[in-house]
């Protein structure tokens, strides 16, 4: 069974450039809901190099259908060259969220 929807999650060095993107994904209508936590220290390889840097997490809940189209906005808006973007499948949740996420991104849940 493939899930029908998903949490995606990205992670951005400002509060500012998390805000507009958070608002951005939803004003499309990728998104239902979009959160921002942070900040939040994270450690990671890049060009060679450990580095160390402030970031806040964006969290957004969509249908599953609906990501494609939300991973290349969020490609399209983000400040990194390489960006976060994994999404983790939604196995359960209050049925009537569901139905609100579903409407607010104008899908329709595929029968499971």
């Amino acid at each position: 069974m493939s899930a029908q929807y998903l949490q995606v999650q990205t992670s951005i060095d400002s509060r500012d450039e998390a805000g507009k993107l958070m608002r951005s994904v939803v004003e499309a209508r990728l998104a239902a809901c979009a959160k921002i936590v942070g900040p939040i220290t994270s450690t990671y390889w890049w060009q060679g190099e450990v580095e160390t840097d402030e970031e806040w997490l964006v969290l957004m809940k969509t249908p599953a259908g609906r990501y494609e189209e939300l991973q290349e906005h969020i490609k399209r808006n983000h400040s990194y060259d390489v960006p976060e973007i994994l999404a983790f499948p939604v196995v359960a949740g209050n049925p009537d969220y569901l139905h609100w996420l579903t409407e607010e991104t104008g899908t329709r849940a595929e029968p499971t």
